[in-house]
Order: C-alpha cells, then structure tokens, then sequence
C-alpha cells in the first residue's frame, strides 16, 4: 500500500491466523526518525568541536549513554523495516563508538623520578561533605587537598581538624559554593588564581627542588543561561594552563566538563594531561554520586603536565555530598 504522506514509508509482513497481511508501520519508523535526530545533533557538534547551545553542552556529558537511545532507534527500524534509518543508525553508532575513545596525550614523562605526591579533590556541596572529607583525608593522606565549594564554616572545621597535618593552604574564603582551598602537607605560596564565579586559588610548591604550580578548577556549571560563562572560565583555566608550558604543573577540581566538551579539550590541548586516564580509568562517573558509578559523567579532574606520571586513580563516595572525591598518586620525573 503506497502513502501520499511524506516521510519514511515502511512496510512489514505480518501473519494473522495464516494470511499473510501487509501495512505500513510508521509508528516505529517515526520514533526512531525523533530518536536518531536528537542523537544526530549533540554527535553533529561533538564533530563540530564544538559545545553548541542549551541542551548540547548538558547532554554531551553524558555522550557515551546516548548508545542506548541509537540501540533503541534501531530496533524501531528493524521493526518497521526502514532500511534507510538503520544505515543511519548504524552510522550514529559508529561516531559514538569513536568519540567515547580517550582524548588527549598519553606519554611517559621523560627523566628519572624525583618525588611522589598524592592528590585528593572533592567537591563539597556547599560544605555538607566537610566531616567525611575530614575523614578519607585521614585515612588516604595526601599531600595535597584541593577542595571545592567549602563555605566559611568548612573552612573553620578544615583549619582545626587538618592544620596539624596539613599547615600549608591558599584560599578564596565564601559563601555556599563560592569557597575553595588548597591544603599542602609541604610548604605552599599563595598565587593570584584564576578568577571566576566561584573561588579557584593557586599556589607553587617546592617539589624535590622543582617549583611546581598549583591550580584549583572551578568554573560555573554550564545551567541554560549560563553556558557562555562557563566556556570564558573554562578558557580563563586553559589560559593559565598555558601561561607557563615548561613548568610542572597539577590543576585539579570540579571542572563541570568531560573530555566530550569541546572547552575541556581545549585546557587538555595544553599539553596537560588527565591522570585517570593515565591510569585507565577516564570514563569512571564521578557526578551525580547518587547514580556513580553505574550512571553519570566524569567531571572531576586531576590534570597534570608531562613531567608527572600517574597510578592508583580510585575515586570515594563520601556521601552528603552530590560528587565523587578523586584520589591519584602521582610521581614528579626531572623531565627533559
């Protein structure tokens, strides 16, 4: 039977009581016509390398899940016989299956190694988490702390808890998410930052007699409204990333971006690299933690520069908290 209706025309053999019957199944075809066109999009501007607008950058954190509503479109044009729309099917698959790929540079750092340092990053939530962060600091002991939305009274909690263990810190003091901190076991000289909406402090340390730089990362989540904030402060970050290419450095936090966003690529375009990924475990969820890590997207960070190797990447749920902590050791080498 021929439709005059545009669109795709589908047909499929059935059986009823023996006789064979032929009619259109467009209901199918159609759903996944609205499955593979959203799909289409946020893949059309990860090709693009770019983020686009208000849904793209949210749902780009999330690119490897959109395998399930391709899988799905698929089997609607299986049902429905649309050839045409398996083929672009099979086509979506494919761009995702390259793009889930690991991004960015992977070589061994160059030199003999000089020091080791353990890294721990968390995300506070406005402070709710300070108590379990206290605690997995005592348990994993880190060299350095790098602490996001923690509030005056995390800070007063963090100061009296940690200082014996942890002397050394740079700040931006503030309300709500507004506060961050950097805690170091050894010796640490505040820096200007970057600024943001949110408090992202830096500091150097002497490493094994390496100056190392020190950077929190913490810019505005992209909410709608808010995206093209959230590209300046993510460019502010790789701005500073770049700003001195031959000294070692560690920039660590909440980045509210994955490797799938093209503003993130662009601080990894840097030379920096991702120490989870270093230790193979780049796609490990570490928001929303009610979800992680069956469900979610990797957001927090410990970024490093070639002269750092990294291992034993594991991320705690501290609970009380909407974030994952990240815990890597790194090792510094003299580099070239």
């Amino acid at each position: 039977m021929k439709s005059a209706t545009a669109g795709p025309t589908v047909t499929e053999d059935a059986w009823d009581g023996g006789r064979e019957v032929r009619g259109p199944r467009r209901p199918a075809a159609w759903c996944a016509v609205l499955l593979f066109a959203g799909v289409s999009v946020v893949v059309g501007c990860r090709v693009a390398d770019t983020d686009g607008v208000t849904p793209v950058p949210q749902l780009l954190a999330f690119l490897p899940w959109l395998l399930v509503p391709t899988a799905a479109g698929l089997l609607f044009t299986l049902r429905s016989r649309w050839w045409a729309g398996a083929v672009w099917g099979v086509a979506l698959l494919g761009l995702l299956a390259w793009y889930i790929e690991p991004y960015g540079r992977t070589e061994d750092p160059a030199g003999p190694p000089l020091a080791h340092l353990r890294v721990l990053t968390s995300n506070l939530e406005y402070g709710r988490a300070t108590g379990p962060l206290v605690d997995a600091v005592r348990r994993e002991k880190p060299d350095l702390v790098f602490v996001q939305e923690c509030d005056h009274r995390c800070d007063a909690v963090l100061a009296r808890d940690l200082a014996a263990a942890y002397p050394h810190r740079s700040a931006v003091p503030g309300d709500g998410s507004e506060g961050s901190v950097i805690l170091g076991r050894l010796p640490l000289r505040p820096t200007a930052g970057v600024p943001g909406t949110l408090g992202m402090p830096g500091a150097t340390a002497d490493v094994a007699g390496r100056t190392v730089r020190l950077q929190l990362a913490h810019p505005m989540p992209p909410l709608p409204g808010l995206v093209p904030l959230w590209q300046r402060e993510l460019g502010r970050l790789r701005d500073a990333a770049a700003a001195a290419p031959d000294v070692p450095t560690v920039l660590a936090g909440d980045f509210n971006a994955s490797q799938d966003h093209a503003a993130f690529r662009r601080v990894l375009d840097t030379g920096l690299r991702d120490a989870a990924r270093l230790d193979g475990a780049d796609r490990t969820p570490t928001w929303p933690a009610r979800t992680a890590p069956a469900f979610g997207a990797q957001i927090d960070h410990v970024l490093v520069s070639e002269e750092f190797a990294a291992d034993r990447a594991r991320f705690l749920d501290l609970g009380d908290t909407d974030h994952r902590a990240l815990v890597v050791d790194l090792t510094l080498h003299a580099g070239r």
